[in-house]
């Protein structure tokens, strides 16, 4: 009997499994090939994928029609069925995001410091792709194309796994944006999608797929995010749901204060950018309260509020202790009235998810302290929190907001996903 009789035989790969290692490897082998092109070479290929969208804007419409009434049917919700609907206006946004990612500067190689210290060493520290990165992301079609252009922008190879519900939409967004890798002379592979349904690609891509994978990043709901940061075998950059407040301070501008909170909630509710909490100081309820409340109301906005809120609105309902806490992606929201900024900010200390808070006042020490004390990724002064996103911020589009406190911090973009290196050039000194 030879030695390795003893050994249990291999186990073999799943034929999913074996795919999904497959794609792992043509990403990297893409990955060195982007990180190489020149800047020149990726924006011709970022303004590729957003002509060959355009080109292809019925294909694309006819499936997301598709998808959507396989949605209906299925019973989504409404805030679900927000996200993943495509029309022509929408459609051209996006197009139009691929354009301002071409047109901002490219990133890869740009040298952020240089220093030469007392041992004579030239030091550079310069921006670089992180390499391949894996986006797992639910209902929005959006971001197959925005997640491919950023990617590409920033140097990285990309594998993304949308949601089933939008598979035929992602479909042919893809097949745009590998049309205009090809126009600049860029492989395939530099953008991959995952083209089944099957729920156990997810748990491959979760274990880095022998380590092809150098950055995960979620996209969705709590649920989903949960399961990739506790299973996930590679490094994540999370987003989570955006619990935001907008806190209305006695010295607000009245008019300011109603504009801002309608806008932070109602614009658009279904975004993670959206209001959830209104917080208003007692010493502003009785006056502007009720103003306030009227224009949410005749905007449709269900408003959940405490006792001293109720009895200034008695259309709202009751509060629960879970509406603090709850990420409606609905017309509704919490409304709370507080003690002063002291209060407010142990209110959003409590039942924030680091997202996005805002802040409506007149007074510059009162701005200043809630700028300072409030822990989110993003906070605004006298502006509503539906600018929490990445084209807003003129970062062209965004992977989404991190709430993570490591690496990135709100608006993923371009410069968000490289990482950097140390360039050292010396004239032959050896260290004592």
């Amino acid at each position: 009997m030879s030695p390795s009789s003893d050994l249990p035989p291999s186990t073999p790969v799943a034929p999913l499994e074996a795919d999904m290692l497959a794609m792992g490897r043509r990403a990297r082998a893409a990955a060195r090939a982007l990180a190489l092109a020149g800047p020149e070479t990726r924006t011709r290929a970022i303004a590729g994928m957003a002509k060959a969208l355009r080109a292809r804007s019925d294909r694309v419409l006819a499936a997301n029609a598709a998808d959507r009434e396989d949605a209906r049917a299925g019973g989504m919700a409404e805030a679900l069925m927000d996200r993943l609907a495509l029309d022509p206006a929408r459609l051209e946004g996006v197009a139009a995001a691929l354009d301002a990612i071409a047109a901002i500067a490219d990133p890869v190689g740009v040298e952020t410091a240089r220093w030469t210290p007392a041992n004579g060493l030239d030091i550079a520290r310069v921006r670089t792709p992180i390499g391949v990165l894996a986006i797992v992301y639910e209902s929005r079609p959006n971001v197959t194309a925005d997640a491919a252009a950023l990617a590409v922008r920033s140097g990285n190879a990309v594998i993304l796994r949308g949601g089933s519900e939008c598979l035929r939409s992602n479909l042919a967004i893809h097949a745009a944006l590998v049309e205009g890798l090809e126009s600049a002379g860029l492989s395939p592979d530099t953008v991959q999608l995952v083209t089944t349904r099957d729920r156990a690609a997810v748990g491959s891509i979760l274990t880095g797929l022998d380590g092809a994978i150098d950055l995960l990043i979620p996209r969705g709901g709590r649920s989903l995010v949960e399961r990739v940061r506790r299973d996930a075998r590679v490094a994540v950059l999370g987003h989570l749901e955006g619990v935001n407040h907008v806190y209305v301070h006695a010295s607000a501008e009245p008019d300011m204060a109603r504009a801002v909170v309608l806008n932070a909630k109602m614009r658009r509710v279904s975004v993670c950018g959206a209001a959830e909490t209104l917080l208003i100081d007692r010493a502003a309820a009785d006056s502007l309260l009720p103003l306030i409340a009227a224009d949410l109301t005749a905007a449709g906005c269900e408003l959940r509020a405490d006792a001293a809120a109720r009895a200034l609105v008695p259309l709202a309902t009751s509060a629960s202790e879970a509406d603090w806490s709850t990420e409606y992606l609905r017309p509704i929201l919490a409304v709370r009235v507080v003690d002063g900024v002291d209060a407010a900010l142990d209110h959003i200390a409590r039942h924030g998810s680091g997202h996005t808070e805002a802040i409506v006042a007149s007074d510059p020490v009162v701005i200043e302290r809630f700028l300072a004390e409030v822990d989110a990724g993003i906070v605004l002064a006298n502006a509503s929190t539906q600018f929490a996103d990445g084209g807003e911020f003129g970062f062209g589009g965004e992977i989404g907001i991190s709430t993570d406190r490591l690496h990135a911090r709100g608006p993923v973009g371009a410069e968000q996903l490289t990482s950097f290196k140390y360039v050292i050039r010396g004239q032959g000194q050896i260290r004592p």
